[in-house]
């Protein structure tokens, strides 16, 4: 009997792998939807979502039933109509902020970092995923807030003598979409601080510094200081984009929001290097 009768044949065709073998090409698209399965998966992240839409909600209902109870020159310290209704959007603001921390340092805390590294070795598709999915959930979901908070105030400041706006009033649509861009760039900063630092607490306390102490500490400066320093923090220039009255001193709309965005550009773009040059 011949030996070569006996030798297993050679197989001539490639078995394909399985569509949920690791073999398969990692794209863009396939990234964000792990992502997004990250995201909604976790209960924290929707429970601070839901808060979120809460406080900008209810901190604007809340504010908008109290502030016809005064007389006096003390009824018109809280601004325009628009501004009472998105009066919660500060507050949320600390909330989303911390969100955006979680998620992305949270994953270095649980060491969860370390397979998704390993699945996606170019790294960077990672980060600008985390930042594509937060900020689209984010900023449909902030606008909602928003909208919902405008349009649940107004009645309440009618019932209380106090002037109401509408959507079609110059500058209320502007600084409703303007509300949602702040909420979802403070966000996409917790996000970026996150990946920065890698340190949870730390990232937080740095952001919430930032956004909230820093402005005050800065209205504490000399005048002049105070001036050339204060319109172009974060937080005052994001107020500038978010208001329908341009306040004295502040930044004008377009500027306001061209220095909101060189923040989070700036923050992402040193979140990237670092991503590249450190280990998991």
């Amino acid at each position: 009997m011949s030996t070569t009768a006996l030798a297993p044949r050679e197989e001539t065709t490639t078995r394909k792998a399985p569509p949920h073998a690791g073999g398969q090409r990692v794209t863009f698209p396939r990234i964000v939807h792990m992502e997004w399965i990250k995201l909604r998966s976790l209960r924290s992240t929707l429970y601070t979502l839901a808060v979120t839409v809460v406080l900008v909600i209810g901190v604007g209902l809340i504010l908008s039933s109290v502030v016809g109870t005064g007389s006096g020159p003390d009824r018109e310290d809280f601004g325009d109509p628009t501004s009472i209704t998105l009066s919660g959007v500060p507050l949320a603001a600390l909330a989303i902020a911390v969100l955006g921390v979680l998620m992305s340092a949270g994953e270095y805390a649980t060491g969860t970092i370390r397979a998704t590294l390993a699945a996606v070795p170019a790294r960077l598709p990672v980060l600008w995923g985390k930042a594509v999915v937060f900020a689209a959930v984010s900023f449909v979901l902030m606008s909602a807030a928003a909208l919902g908070a405008f349009l649940a105030g107004q009645p309440v400041l009618s019932a209380n003598g106090m002037d109401t706006a509408a959507l079609s009033d110059p500058g209320v649509l502007r600084a409703l979409v303007g509300a949602a861009v702040y909420l979802t760039g403070a966000g996409l900063i917790g996000l970026a601080v996150g990946a920065l630092l890698r340190n949870s607490a730390g990232a937080i306390t740095l952001v919430v510094g930032a956004l909230f102490l820093v402005p005050g500490l800065v209205e504490l400066l000399p005048g002049t200081w105070n001036d050339a320093i204060g319109p172009y923090l974060p937080s005052n220039a994001a107020n500038a984009f978010m208001t329908v009255q341009t306040e004295s001193g502040a930044l004008s709309p377009g500027p306001g929001l061209a220095v909101f965005v060189c923040y989070i550009a700036a923050l992402l773009a040193g979140a990237a290097v670092l991503l590249k040059r450190r280990d998991a």
